[in-house]
């Protein structure tokens, strides 16, 4: 693309403002601001923020529960089935575990990506360490090697992959282990007007964790699956330090019941808990936001006295290759989120917003469910398998998240 041709992509798509920044900018940014441009597709950005100017509806949406399986209350029988299925699977070499690792953290008050953050252990063994810790005792167990797919982003896939080489990939076989980066999305005004960051190039933001789908695609994991003989993989984010990312019996269920994608849940604390719940909306499984829920149905309980809707999704999901490859020729819905987001002026000021200004949108993974006809939901226990690393302090964070995961080591 040469400047002509910027200019005129730029006009045809009401963001002439990007011409003024391109001007003031030194000849590096230059080149980065072109690539931008030559790489992004305006138009997309245009119909996304149309979006945001229409009322979304879902009093039309039929939403039922959905069925699930206890872990607790499986039969011996039933038990012995989907073991043997999901660990005949992992033995074959036919399972993977990708891991969402895109994130900062900056919330916790650290500088580097998230999976290198230290929780407090007295080993002080990273959140990487922990997982990589997890997969090699499952590798042991079942005399494989389990290649591992970290997806990034722009800006933490070179600290990340520095640190995996810095700590020699903590004693894994490297070829087994590859990084790929994370898609991204403009951020735009309230009049649609692509933002400029402090760099003076667009300011970009994650395209939100159902972009791994394509992600994976674009950057030849899926073909490196197949390669390698791999069916199924389990997807989850880096945040969560007990996670079970090798799980034969939810992988036995899916295999038993042939269905493509699986989950996992934890009955939801409270009616008035904010979770997004598995459920079945107009048929198709899926997951409902706690915004969009009624009170009533919140509320609803059975014969027992249990909420109906209470299977909480724990973003611990599990795929067959065939589903990813299916989703990811497909476009997810994107969310629209109204957020605070400082930018450089037509003028080259830097604005600092004091409330929200601007437009961020991102896919989530749980909206690929309802592209497939069913799904296994497995219920476990949340101390056995959710310990969240979000918050500073409070719930969710590096204190709670190591208490559980002492406990539940102390346990075993």
């Amino acid at each position: 693309m040469d400047y002509d041709e910027m200019v005129s992509k730029l006009k045809a798509n009401n963001q002439e403002h990007i011409i003024k920044a391109y001007e003031r900018a030194n000849e590096e940014t230059k080149e980065t601001l072109m690539n931008q441009i030559k790489r992004i597709d305006l138009k997309q950005v245009a119909d996304l923020f149309k979006t945001t100017k229409e009322e979304v509806n879902f009093s039309n949406d039929v939403i039922d529960p959905i069925a699930y399986v206890d872990k607790e209350k499986i039969s011996e029988e039933e038990y012995k089935k989907y073991l043997s299925l999901g660990e005949e699977a992992i033995k074959a070499g036919k399972y993977s575990v990708v891991t969402m690792a895109g994130g900062q953290g900056t919330r916790l008050g650290h500088t580097g990506p998230k999976g290198t953050y230290d929780i407090g252990l007295d080993s002080h063994k990273s959140i990487f360490e922990i997982l990589i810790d997890s997969i090699k005792e499952d590798c042991k167990k079942y005399n494989v090697t389990i290649p591992w797919y970290i997806m990034t982003s722009r800006e933490n896939n070179d600290d990340t992959i520095k640190f995996f080489e810095n700590h020699n990939y903590f004693g894994y076989d490297k070829s087994y282990i590859k990084f790929f980066q994370q898609g991204k999305l403009p951020m735009c005004d309230e009049n649609g007007k692509i933002l400029i960051n402090e760099k003076g190039i667009i300011k970009e933001a994650s395209d939100g964790h159902g972009g791994i789908f394509q992600s994976m695609k674009k950057n030849g994991i899926t073909d490196d699956m197949k390669a390698r003989g791999i069916e199924w993989a389990f997807i989850g984010p880096v945040d969560n330090v007990l996670v079970k990312m090798v799980d034969p019996i939810l992988l036995g269920i899916m295999i038993d019941n042939k269905v493509l994608a699986g989950g996992k849940s934890t009955v939801k604390a409270n009616a008035s808990e904010k979770v997004g719940v598995f459920c079945k909306r107009n048929g198709k499984p899926g997951v409902v936001e706690y915004t969009e829920i009624s009170k009533e149905m919140a509320e609803r309980v059975n014969e027992k006295g249990e909420l109906v809707f209470a299977e909480s999704h724990l973003n611990c999901n599990m795929f067959n290759v065939k589903a990813i490859e299916e989703v990811a020729n497909k476009n997810l819905p994107y969310h629209i989120a109204h957020k605070k987001a400082s930018y450089i002026d037509e003028n080259g000021n830097l604005v600092v917003p004091e409330k929200p200004n601007a437009y961020k949108f991102e896919s989530f993974i749980f909206d690929a469910f309802d592209m497939l006809d069913d799904m296994a939901i497995l219920r476990v226990k949340r101390e056995e398998e959710f310990a969240p690393v979000k918050n500073a302090e409070g719930t969710d964070s590096p204190e709670t998240a190591r208490k559980l995961y002492k406990d539940f080591y102390n346990m075993k």
